[in-house]
């Protein structure tokens, strides 16, 4: 009776698991310390696995199976966008497994915005003054005086 009993609880207990799924046994990535810097410094660090930050700082993230981006912005500057690889060494019997970043520390240098262009206006070609003599002396004509008039 006793091994019938072990059975049905043994049973009872696998019908629950039928989601049961081996991803449970995947260790967590570890976490790398990403140092992030930038010229000028106070920029937002927003990295592309979520975590953000004012440069310089520090951030520790998971370490991804891929590689992942840090962006960097600041007001009146060009955002930057900083690509940054995982690089994992598998351990042996003598040493552990490591992760490594590349670059660390992550750096961007931000470059002003432009100011807008100024607004050119067009040039008007500038009008001669007429010479004082000319503007009270009367216009010799091409044609001869006409002669005077008799009565």
């Amino acid at each position: 009776m006793r091994r019938v009993l072990a059975i049905a609880v043994t049973g009872l207990g696998l019908a629950g698991c039928s989601s049961f799924s081996l991803d449970s046994f995947k260790p967590t990535p570890p976490l790398v310390q990403v140092q992030l810097e930038s010229t000028p410094p106070g920029a937002d660090a927003t990295t592309s696995l979520g975590p953000t930050c004012k440069t310089p700082c520090s951030l520790n993230v998971p370490a991804p199976d891929a590689g992942f981006t840090v962006t960097f912005a600041l007001p009146k500057f060009i955002p930057a966008t900083v690509p940054v690889q995982v690089i994992r060494n598998p351990g042996d019997f003598t040493s552990p497994a490591t992760t490594l970043i590349e670059p660390n520390p992550v750096f961007a240098e931000l470059k002003p915005v432009a100011p807008p262009p100024k607004v050119r206006k067009p040039m008007r070609p500038k009008k001669k003054p007429k010479p004082a003599a000319a503007a009270t002396a009367p216009a010799a004509s091409p044609f001869p005086a006409p002669p005077p008039a008799t009565r």
